[in-house]
């Protein structure tokens, strides 16, 4: 235990954050989870507990392998994995999955082990990276627009174009982020506008297109539509079930909740151990339990800044802001939508949904970060030993 303990680096409270969310996971995974176990006509939750266990376990594998790779080498990486995330969306795109004859292809199956891998997530943390290496590349230097098109924003644009058809929530939350690092990284202002412009552009196009050929190309456009309607105008339809399932479990749960694994609305609420469950936590713990869950997240963006702003080098700073503060803000558009403060979007709550991809994929982003974070102790340690007398006679000698 002490061998696996010394080899641990990184900030220790990011660690605890991340367990502490991970070993709550189970309790409200295990509850919500009884309805899929009794419409499987199985009628028991222990495989959806243990399925869970093992996303977990090869989330954590994942994110210890990660931290102990010096995150200089993240830079390089990022350049040799672009082509291939966007073979991957590419394969994914094709592959013919729908839904009511529209598009949704988000997951490939990876051969032999027969597990679904959804590749949007995989190319969200994989771009991050790739964006805050350029921008680190171009610090102290003043380029023009023309300049960054074909290094920074042709590659954004590829995968925003190959997820946006079956998945329109995630693009907005890559573009959203590409945006915002961009603009911490010190991107100008001005070009930032022209992007959001393009983009702007680039959406309509795409409905139109859609419209006016739906055979050609099938998608969810109508379902965007419907959701953003129908949270707008407040009307109360068939496409608001699983909002109001969602109210009705947080209105119920009150000030302290019914108690672990009393939740009733699980039983009516789809995606209750996924998209939505946070209302089942607020039903089961309450708004003491919502808003710790809540105070947690903070706490993690708040280490996450700490990082950034300590780390020794500008691709470091970038890098953890770029893949940190996407698990943030994914968090809390997952419970507003659980509120009604935001459109259904589809979006897991980090570390505490069950799903596989959405943890593997939130405890690499993580790994980064805490490689990160590990080499400024590194850094931290060798100065201190520096400023010891003996070591410094050491060095002479």
């Amino acid at each position: 235990m002490d061998a696996i303990y010394k080899n641990i680096k990184g900030d220790r409270l990011i660690w605890a954050i991340v367990a502490l969310l991970a070993i709550f996971s189970f309790l409200p995974v295990y509850s919500s989870s009884s309805n899929l176990a009794y419409s499987a006509s199985s009628g028991s939750t222990f495989s959806f507990f243990v399925k869970h266990f093992m996303h977990l376990f090869l989330g954590f594998a994942i994110m210890y392998g990660i931290h102990r790779v010096p995150y200089r080498y993240f830079r390089g990486l990022s350049m040799v994995m672009m082509p291939f995330v966007l073979i991957l969306l590419v394969l994914t795109m094709f592959q013919g999955n729908t839904i009511d004859g529209a598009n949704a292809s988000r997951w490939i199956q990876i051969p032999i082990v027969g597990m679904s891998f959804q590749t949007s997530t995989f190319a969200a943390v994989v771009l991050m990276v790739y964006v805050a290496r350029y921008l680190s590349k171009i610090q102290d230097r003043d380029i023009t627009f023309t300049e960054s098109i074909l290094p920074l924003w042709l590659p954004v644009f590829l995968v925003l174009i190959l997820i946006l058809p079956a998945n329109f929530s995630t693009a907005a939350i890559i573009f959203s982020m590409v945006m915002m690092l961009t603009f911490i990284g010190g991107y100008p202002w001005r070009y930032l506008l022209v992007i959001v412009g393009a983009g702007i552009l680039t959406l309509g196009m795409f409905i139109l297109t859609a419209k006016a050929f739906p055979e050609v190309m099938p998608n969810r456009i109508d379902t965007w539509m419907s959701r953003i309607e129908n949270f707008s105008n407040g009307e109360d339809t068939e496409a608001d079930y699983q909002i109001e399932k969602a109210k009705i479990a947080i209105a119920t749960g009150e000030i302290t909740g019914l108690g672990p694994g009393k939740s009733k609305q699980k039983n009516f609420l789809p995606q209750s151990s996924s998209d939505f469950i946070f209302a089942i936590i607020v039903e089961e713990y309450g708004l003491i339990g919502g808003l710790v869950v809540l105070v947690v997240y903070c706490w993690l963006l708040f280490r996450i800044v700490i990082i950034a702003q300590k780390s020794d080098t500008v691709f470091g700073k970038l890098v953890v802001l770029g893949v940190g503060l996407p698990i943030v803000f994914q968090a809390f558009i997952n419970m507003a939508v659980a509120v009604e403060l935001f459109p259904v979007t589809g979006q897991t709550l980090p570390l505490i949904s069950s799903g596989g991809t959405s943890i593997w994929m939130t405890c690499m982003a993580i790994g980064i970060i805490l490689s990160v974070s590990a080499k400024r102790e590194e850094l931290k340690e060798q100065e201190e030993g520096l400023d010891n007398p003996l070591e410094v006679l050491s060095e002479a000698i």
